[in-house]
């Protein structure tokens, strides 16, 4: 099962350098990524990205997000969240636009299965985008649909890889598709650090860029229990 996850893997990697690059640079997303438990059910969402075109120049966009999750049951996770987003959006989805200002409400549902050693996930998003392009306002809808592969290669290390579409729910459907593949190491029960490649796709180009991520789980139901 490994030897043909690590295939997939490998082509994957080969499809994303195949394809030209819009700007010819790669990019560096940064992330954080909490979870954290407030309930046997509940927990909240704290996520901020900072996005650029280069290492740590030609800033592109930074994210915050935030927003509630309640389980259902182990398999299944609903949450309702907001973002904002200040983007500098020149070579990406508005091209003729610069310094865009977002707030979105997102609702979400992830869905997750365990085949084997082998982890899949599914997540479905609806947003509901406000944007400010300075001389004008505009509203969008779009619909995101994200599926993603985890394997554990050992007990510290493992594999991510994933595929995301984005749909507007108005004219020019297509927004952009976004193909993911990363080696993760889990410091902690509740800690993971994460590097990996994304080749974002658009209509125009495609953009490469290179992620760093850590996801922090912390366990806060001690400080909500009643003395």
């Amino acid at each position: 099962m490994k030897n043909i996850f690590g295939l997939c893997l490998l082509l994957c990697i080969v499809n994303l350098n195949a394809q030209d690059s819009g700007d010819h640079k790669t990019g560096f997303w940064y992330q954080y990524v909490g979870h954290n438990r407030v309930s046997e059910k509940m927990s909240v969402l704290t996520e901020v990205q900072l996005r650029y075109f280069e290492q740590s120049k030609n800033f592109q966009e930074l994210v915050l997000r935030t927003g509630a999750n309640y389980s259902f049951a182990k398999e299944v996770n609903i949450t309702l969240g907001y973002a904002y987003l200040f983007t500098d959006d020149t070579f990406e989805e508005f091209p003729d636009e610069e310094n865009i200002r977002e707030h979105r409400i997102f609702e979400q549902v992830t869905l997750k299965q365990q085949f084997w050693e082998m982890y899949l996930e599914h997540r479905y998003v609806l947003e509901q985008r406000f944007l400010d392009f300075g001389d004008q306002n505009e509203t969008q809808h779009r619909a995101r649909y994200r599926l993603q592969l985890t394997l554990p290669l050992t007990n510290t290390f493992f594999v991510n890889l994933s595929d995301e579409v984005m749909l507007n729910l108005q004219e020019d459907i297509f927004n952009q598709n976004r193909l993911y593949a990363g080696l993760g190491v889990r410091v902690t029960n509740n800690l993971n650090v994460e590097a990996g490649f994304l080749k974002t796709h658009f209509s125009h180009a495609n953009y490469e860029r290179l992620l760093l991520g850590v996801t922090y789980n912390p366990d806060l139901r001690g400080f909500f229990k009643k003395k």
